[in-house]
């Protein structure tokens, strides 16, 4: 190792980074984060209005960046912006699926258009987002697919098991993207947050809220900025030899 290595490792310059959900909480942390370390980014969320202020914010930062209007839950606007990336910055070389809803029903009152809804958005347009990308990640010397998961996936999740079961698949897709992919040079991991300071997080109760805390080792909620390093790690050459795996930042709350 000698200087100049070591300073390239989590240098992002000349690749494209795009993240869905891009637009606030986790998503737009991380987005922050590509635009610093070099990154061209192109942020993608459903509404247009929330994607301009974000990539003009992420432009004020003094990177590159466009937003671009995607609902994931919408197969045809996965096509739609991974063409958008590649008109605008000539291709993609990383993918990061940060985009969820959290949909909340006990077992026993699940209903048809909650399971459809959690489905469309946290795994088949996740699925669909990456292999409409492939074309773009084979030809990129530095490909990565981030999956964002979730802590819930790993453990006991009482009204959230929707959730927490498109995030397990989630999970699931992300070893056998690892090995799939592993010849064409695209490593794909996953990251599974605890609980952060998001405005996901502030839907809960306060009580709920409390409890979390309660559940890890550091005894406080994650700020959003605290998934970065974690995400450059596994997406940046730092994490060269790293695929198939999670790495789950939880403040030490997932053992038990």
């Amino acid at each position: 190792m000698d200087r100049k290595r070591f300073d390239r490792l989590f240098d992002m310059t000349d690749r494209t980074v795009l993240v869905t959900g891009g637009t606030r909480g986790i998503g737009l942390s991380l987005a922050e984060g590509y635009v610093l370390a070099g990154a061209r980014v192109v942020v993608a969320s459903r509404k247009a209005d929330a994607c301009e202020q974000a990539a003009r914010h992420l432009r004020d930062l003094g990177g590159e960046a466009i937003g671009v209007p995607t609902h994931l839950g919408e197969v045809d606007d996965c096509e739609k912006l991974v063409a958008r990336a590649v008109a605008e910055f000539g291709g993609v070389d990383v993918v990061v699926n940060n985009a969820a809803n959290a949909l909340a029903q006990p077992v026993g009152e699940l209903t048809v258009e909650a399971l459809t809804k959690s489905f469309d958005v946290n795994l088949r347009g996740p699925v669909f987002l990456v292999q409409e990308a492939l074309p773009q990640l084979r030809a990129s010397p530095h490909a990565a697919v981030l999956n964002m998961v979730s802590v819930g996936a790993f453990l006991f999740a009482p009204m959230l098991s929707i959730y927490a079961s498109m995030k397990a698949a989630l999970m699931s897709f992300t070893r056998s993207m690892a090995a799939e992919f592993a010849h064409d040079g695209i490593r794909v991991n996953a990251l599974a947050p605890g609980p952060v300071d998001t405005d996901m997080m502030r839907k809960n109760s306060q009580e709920t809220i409390d409890g979390m805390i309660k559940g890890t080792l550091m005894r406080r909620l994650a700020g959003p900025d605290e998934m970065v390093g974690a995400a450059l790690l596994l997406t940046s050459d730092a994490g060269s030899y790293i695929t198939g795996q999670v790495i789950i930042v939880d403040g030490g709350g997932t053992p038990r």
